[in-house]
């Protein structure tokens, strides 16, 4: 992995054998509100690997993501996804990503299942056994549950059931672990690994510390800017 960011730290964990990126960004850089976010920022992702943002509030991590998930334009500097400019690709970049923002995305007056038959549909992805699904990401008895009437960490539990329903390689992810107790945070962690095991890449911002051992893992420390 190769990160070159003035404003940035980068750590990396066993990155020298990677090659092909899926995912580069060339001299990003962001404004907000006529405040330089980060600038002349560079990165690559590979398959196998997670890059995990790190930095202070304000410091430009959720604008990065969004960045990254063609949601939002850079200030500067260029995206490319298999080696091609973001722009010339954009709708195989978008068929082959799984994004999950900080809000949980779920539709809060439909059930927990509904909103996975929801997803299933606008994705063309076959019927299968959601029911299993939601008990395996512990909401057993709430499938038919107004997703108003649950817990935030319930709600979040079932947004993320996405990354169980998706065969995107590339996942961005903000802040996937807000309002999950430890046994669904480690679930998750594990569904990563196995994610990234089978090629997958994840990008993501989170304040908690990972749990398991992703020996592909990178970090990026983004410098808040005044």
């Amino acid at each position: 992995m190769n990160i070159t960011q003035p404003s940035a730290t980068a750590i990396s964990a066993s990155s020298a054998g990677f090659v092909s990126p899926i995912l580069q960004g060339d001299d990003l850089s962001c404004i907000r509100q006529d405040r330089v976010l980060f600038s002349r920022l560079s990165l690559q992702l590979s398959a196998g690997q997670l890059l995990q943002i790190q930095g202070k509030n304000g410091a430009g991590k959720s604008s990065l993501l969004r960045i990254l998930a063609g949601l939002a334009q850079p200030d500067d500097g260029q995206l490319y996804y298999q080696a091609k400019p973001l722009a010339q690709c954009m709708p195989a970049y978008c068929g082959n990503l799984c994004y999950i923002g900080h809000q949980s995305g779920v539709h809060e007056q439909l059930t927990a299942l509904e909103n996975l038959h929801f997803w299933r549909a606008a994705s063309g992805l076959n019927s299968a056994d959601d029911w299993a699904l939601l008990a395996h990401l512990g909401l057993a008895g709430l499938e038919d549950v107004p997703c108003r009437m649950l817990s935030a960490g319930q709600q979040r539990r079932v947004s993320l059931a996405r990354l169980w329903l998706t065969s995107a390689t590339i996942w961005i992810l903000d802040e996937p672990f807000t309002a999950l107790d430890q046994s669904a945070i480690g679930l998750l962690q594990q569904h990563m690994l196995d994610h990234l095991n089978k090629g997958g890449a994840i990008i993501l911002t989170t304040h908690q510390s990972l749990t398991l051992q992703f020996h592909s893992l990178v970090q990026l420390e983004l410098a808040y800017r005044w």
